[in-house]
């Protein structure tokens, strides 16, 4: 038994990366092409399906951070990148380049089947958690639906956070959406074994380092996955609802790539706060 896991596992695991490659073997045409073609009309939109834990492809980043000023006692610089990677961007500013590192905060999420409710702790993931809230402020992820489901042996994860995953059924560019910028991952596990417990929240991103943005994926199960996405919280009130979402299954709709598809049972994010 133990044998036929480890196989599952690293089937996953190779499909993941294999997916990571393209995705970066695609950003280097698109630098390519746009090199050619100057800087004027160097404007591309991604298009095509969304793929296992992604936001957009990100290239040629500037940072706004607390670079050289005074950090205020109790609190961590934050570094947030503009987004220039031609992806569908929600822009709603940039949240403080500050944030406090000390006490926890409750994401909640009214959802359409019932409240999901997670307990965030500042001192693991600081400028995730302002991230969180000053989009939260904004109404970012009010009325957006979870977009992508992934239920095999070795990993059971729901992805959301794409502002502009809105509306009846699905579309091809649900998961390639996100806000102005971009953040560094923090609180990366260190547990080989289990590295995203059941019960977790976790960043996407693109497979590259700081491209971290507003989509996250909740695990249903301990889910194996390589240690690259932030660790967010812990879901204390709501994980059967998630359940209840993987146990219907997905449409199959990336079968032919990295697997899953769109959830057969929706779950709509009416709201989504901070406190």
């Amino acid at each position: 038994m133990s044998s036929i896991k480890d196989r599952q596992r690293a089937a996953a695991r190779a499909r993941l990366e294999k997916e990571m490659q393209e995705r970066a073997a695609a950003a280097r045409k698109r630098r390519q092409k746009q090199a050619i073609i100057g800087t004027a009309l160097a404007v591309v939109v991604i298009a095509g399906a969304a793929v296992w834990i992604v936001t957009a492809l990100k290239d040629d980043k500037k940072t706004t951070s607390t670079a050289g000023s005074a950090v205020p006692a109790g609190s961590v610089a934050c570094t947030w990148t503009p987004d220039t990677g031609g992806g569908k961007v929600k822009d709603v500013g940039t949240p403080p380049t500050t944030a406090p590192n000390t006490g926890t905060a409750t994401l909640t999420m009214d959802t359409n089947l019932g409240k999901i409710v997670a307990t965030l702790d500042k001192s693991k993931v600081p400028c995730t958690t302002a991230s969180f809230t000053y989009l939260a402020s904004k109404k970012f992820w009010d009325n957006t639906k979870c977009h992508r489901l992934v239920n095999e042996a070795s990993f059971k994860v729901l992805q959301c956070g794409d502002p502009f995953a809105t509306g009846k059924g699905y579309r091809e560019t649900d998961g390639q959406g996100g806000p102005s910028y971009t953040m560094g991952e923090e609180n990366l596990p260190t547990d080989t074994n289990k590295p995203y417990p059941a019960g977790s929240i976790a960043m996407a991103n693109t497979g590259q380092a700081g491209s971290t943005g507003s989509q996250f994926f909740i695990c249903s199960e301990d889910t194996q996955l390589p240690a690259s996405y932030t660790l967010l919280g812990t879901i204390t009130t709501g994980l059967d609802l998630v359940k209840g979402v993987v146990k219907a299954g997905d449409d199959g709709a990336f079968a032919s790539s990295a697997g899953g598809g769109h959830p057969k049972k929706e779950l709509d994010i009416k709201a989504l706060t901070m406190s």
